[in-house]
């Protein structure tokens, strides 16, 4: 069993920064591929990043590409996620998840979540 525990939302006016953070329980965190995806008002869940066991390997979708940074600690238990110039349509509550692979975490989603913390970008 991983539980994991977002912070660092918050409100940010647009083209401002934020880095999410996400501690998991498990001591084998190593071993798992983590990721974040959003959930905008009357939207589905999203993926947005996700990063292989090791940090060698990460993906982003499309609209996050060159402003945000999915990173991680295995000393720590602790997955990232930087984010750069921030836009109104970035407006969500953002998700941390883990999976056993990064491939099936972004086709699939996690087999664990955390409660997730709330982004809000103001115009």
């Amino acid at each position: 069993q991983v539980q994991l525990v977002e912070s660092g939302g918050g409100l940010v006016q647009a083209g401002g920064s934020l880095r999410l953070s996400c501690a998991a329980s498990a001591p084998t965190f190593s071993k798992y591929a983590m990721g974040w995806f959003r959930q905008a008002p009357g939207k589905e869940r999203e993926f947005v990043a996700a990063i292989s066991w090791s940090g060698g390997s990460t993906t982003y979708v499309d609209p996050v590409k060159g402003r945000f940074t999915i990173s991680r600690d295995n000393a720590k238990n602790t997955v990232y996620l930087q984010m750069n110039s921030l836009k109104p349509e970035d407006t969500a509550v953002y998700y941390c998840a883990a999976r056993t692979t990064m491939t099936n975490l972004r086709r699939f989603g996690g087999d664990y979540w955390g409660q997730g913390t709330q982004v809000t970008v103001s115009s």
